[in-house]
C-alpha cells in the first residue's frame, strides 16, 4: 500500500503528519517512509535513522560524436527541451535541459550519439528500528528534481506500506512523487491561501484519478470554508487536527510528537483508519 501525503502549499504540517504517521504505523507494521521533496528534504531531522547505504543518481545525456555526425538536424528537431541544438555544422548540447529520455539517440541515423551521464543527486537509505527510511539530495544548482525523486520511488518498492512524503506545491516534482499512490493524503489550513491552494490540488489528484481525503491541521484558528469546500467536492475529511503549542515545540526541535505526546496517537489511529475505511469502498 502506497500513501502519499501532499500539500498544495508548504507550511501546513505535511512533513509532520508524514513522518509521525510512519513511526505511528511502523511499531506494528513493516513500513517504508520516502523523503521526496528532494530539494530541501527534512523527514531525516525528526526520524534520525541510522544510514545504511548512500548511492549517487545519474540522468543519461547524449553524447555527439562529430566524426560520425552527417548534421542532419533529426536530434535537435525532436528534442521537445531543446537540450541538443544544430547550430550550421556544429551540435551543442545543453545537459541541464536534458530530461534523459535517449530519443536523440534512438532516431541518429549515423549512430553519432552515445549516451553519457551527469550526476543529479544521492539517494540515501537509512533504518530505525522497524521503519526504513529513504530520501534524495538533489545536487546544488540542479533544476530538474523528477528523475531524483523516481530513483527515490525505485528504491522503496517492495518494503511494505510506503508512506509518501510529497514536496509542496502541484508542479512536476509532486505529480512524480503521488502519481501510482494508492491514496493521497492532502493536508491544509483553515485560511484563504490553504483553501486556494488546496482547490488546485485537488484539481491534480483528480487528473490522476487517486483516491483522495483532506487532513486539516490547526483547524480551530481559521473558518469552515474548507470542509464547505470538501462537502461540496464530496471529498472525506479524515482528521481536523487542532492548534497545539505543544505539538509545535516538538516540530521546532526536530522531535516526533508521537514519542512526546500521547493524544497524538488518537489523531494518527483515527487518520489510518479513515484511509482504510475509504479504500475499502
Amino acid at each position: 500500500m502506497k500513501i502519499a501525503i501532499a500539500s498544495g502549499k508548504g507550511g501546513t504540517g505535511k512533513t509532520t503528519l508524514a513522518t509521525n504517521l510512519a513511526y505511528f504505523l511502523s511499531e506494528k507494521e513493516n513500513v517504508t517512509l520516502l523523503d521526496c521533496d528532494v530539494e530541501e528534504p527534512n523527514g531525516h531531522i525528526f526520524i534520525k535513522p541510522e544510514w545504511v547505504t548512500e548511492e549517487k543518481c545519474y540522468l543519461p545525456i547524449p553524447q555527439v560524436n562529430e566524426d560520425k555526425c552527417t548534421h542532419c538536424g533529426l536530434c535537435s528537431q525532436a528534442c521537445q527541451f531543446s537540450a541538443i541544438a544544430q547550430v550550421k555544422d556544429k551540435i551543442l548540447t545543453f545537459p541541464e535541459l536534458c530530461h534523459g529520455c535517449g530519443l536523440c539517440a534512438l532516431l541518429c541515423p549515423s549512430q553519432a550519439i552515445t549516451e553519457g551521464f551527469r550526476e543529479i543527486g544521492t539517494v540515501q537509505i537509512g533504518k530505525k528500528n522497524n521503519l526504513n527510511f529513504i530520501h534524495g539530495k538533489l545536487r546544488v544548482s540542479e533544476a530538474m528534481s523528477p528523475p531524483l525523486i523516481k530513483e527515490v520511488k525505485k528504491q522503496g518498492k517492495n518494503r511494505g506500506i510506503t508512506i509518501i512524503d510529497a514536496p509542496p506545491g502541484t508542479s512536476c516534482p509532486v505529480i512524480q512523487s503521488i502519481v501510482n499512490s494508492d491514496f493521497v493524503i492532502l493536508v491544509t489550513e483553515p485560511t484563504p491561501f490553504g483553501l486556494n491552494d488546496l482547490e488546485l490540488a485537488v484539481g491534480m489528484v483528480k487528473e490522476l484519478n487517486i483516491p483522495m481525503a483532506v487532513a486539516i491541521n490547526r483547524a480551530d484558528i481559521g473558518d469552515n470554508r474548507v470542509q464547505e469546500f470538501c462537502a461540496k467536492e464530496n471529498i472525506p475529511v479524515i482528521m481536523e487536527i487542532p492548534h497545539s503549542y505543544e505539538l509545535a515545540r516538538c516540530y521546532s526541535q526536530g522531535n516526533l510528537a508521537v514519542q512526546e505526546l500521547p493524544e497524538y496517537k488518537g489523531y494518527l489511529q483515527r487518520i489510518w483508519d479513515g484511509v482504510k475505511k475509504e479504500l475499502a469502498r
